[in-house]
């Protein structure tokens, strides 16, 4: 009896780190806890966070304040950028060679979205476009040379392309550059 239970609550221990994709993010008093696991894996993490600050750092948080969000649900705001995703359900078509049958196999496909209106937000505080994404001469560049505005322009673009390269929204990039070459 004793041994089972023992071996039982070890098996539901171990289950908890069984995950290896588990990610922990902090950043500026917020606490970011990442995970392809299910939500009751999430509640038992969040549970052991809570009891690791509370007893070796004396951090008090209150479990009920925590929240536990799907990513493809929400939006995620990380280091000054806003990161969207969704899964995308696609069907990918496998055939035999020698048998005549298709199989169609539906899998979940990790898809980014670049986040537009806050990119043309930023581009418009930096006067490079007004708000609705028509772009405007920086007047200021006028008084720099033609090598330090192409370099300005290249480093520009590089950031944004490097950043939001995985995204399928190829056209909002696309948006993105025209802008910048308009200005």
């Amino acid at each position: 009896g004793l041994v089972k239970a023992f071996a039982k609550a070890f098996q539901d221990n171990l289950w908890l780190f069984k995950d290896p994709f588990m990610h922990y993010i902090s950043y500026q008093g917020k606490s970011i806890l990442a995970s392809k696991g299910t939500p009751l894996l999430m509640k038992k993490w969040t549970y052991f966070f809570v009891n690791l600050w509370k007893c070796h750092f004396y951090l008090w948080s209150q479990p009920g304040r925590i929240c536990i969000n799907q990513l493809y649900n929400h939006s995620l705001a990380l280091l000054g950028y806003l990161s969207s995703a969704r899964l995308n359900s696609s069907m990918v078509r496998s055939q035999m060679l020698e048998n005549a049958f298709l199989i169609d196999n539906p899998i979940n496909k990790f898809d980014t979205l670049v986040p537009i209106v806050p990119l043309i937000g930023s581009l418009a505080k930096a006067r490079f476009c007004n708000v609705l994404g028509h772009p405007i001469s920086k007047a200021i560049w006028t008084d720099l040379s033609d090598s330090d505005i192409v370099v300005r322009f290249g480093r520009i673009c590089r950031n944004i392309s490097h950043y939001y390269s995985g995204s399928s929204q190829k056209k909002s990039l696309y948006r993105i550059k025209y802008i910048l070459r308009l200005s």
